[in-house]
């Protein structure tokens, strides 16, 4: 289930600038460590503001690392930029707007088999969590992606999942079929 990092506001504007404020707290030495240890390569020896060095290949999480030389390469980015790009929502998915661009963007990925749910990686809590509900959540509703209801009463009924026999009653009925 892929993981989502929504920094909604009710207005482009008033996201971006939430976003901003957040991107303000990554301190530099905390963003550089962060990175080297997604990339498996420590960084704290290169200029902050320089070009991601070239790096020996990891024994980690290879497809990881790539992927991050590949967007640094790409978009021409700094580690500073590499590590405002990633550190807030760890690699996952960020959706930086408003209710309806977060909607629409979990409405894509559902309609394209994308994704069936999503982890919700709350930007801080409680308050992006609380305007995920109050912001984003109605919309989800609206469209019809999210239920308003549950007939069951646990996570089992709601997946229409049969209640598993407890090992002493299956002992039991062994006993009694013996």
């Amino acid at each position: 289930m892929p993981g989502i990092f929504p920094v909604i506001g009710r207005t482009q504007q008033e996201a971006e600038e939430k976003f901003a404020q957040l991107q303000e707290l990554i301190h530099p030495v905390v963003g550089v460590r962060l990175l080297s240890n997604m990339i498996g390569a420590d960084l704290s020896g290169y200029p902050v503001d320089g070009p991601l060095p070239d790096l020996p290949q990891t024994n980690g999480g290879k497809s990881r690392q790539q992927l991050l030389v590949d967007l640094a390469r790409r978009d021409g980015l700094s580690i500073r930029d590499l590590y405002l790009r990633i550190a807030g929502a760890r690699g996952h998915q960020q959706i930086v707007g408003t209710p309806e661009r977060v909607a629409d963007q979990l409405q894509q990925w559902f309609e394209e088999e994308g994704a069936d749910g999503f982890n919700i990686m709350s930007p801080w809590l409680p308050g992006g969590l609380d305007d995920f509900i109050e912001l984003a959540l109605p919309e989800l509703r609206r469209r019809g992606l999210v239920r308003t209801h549950y007939q069951g009463r646990t996570l089992r009924d709601h997946l229409g999942l049969r209640r598993p026999a407890h090992p002493a009653a299956v002992a039991r009925q062994a006993r009694a079929a013996a």
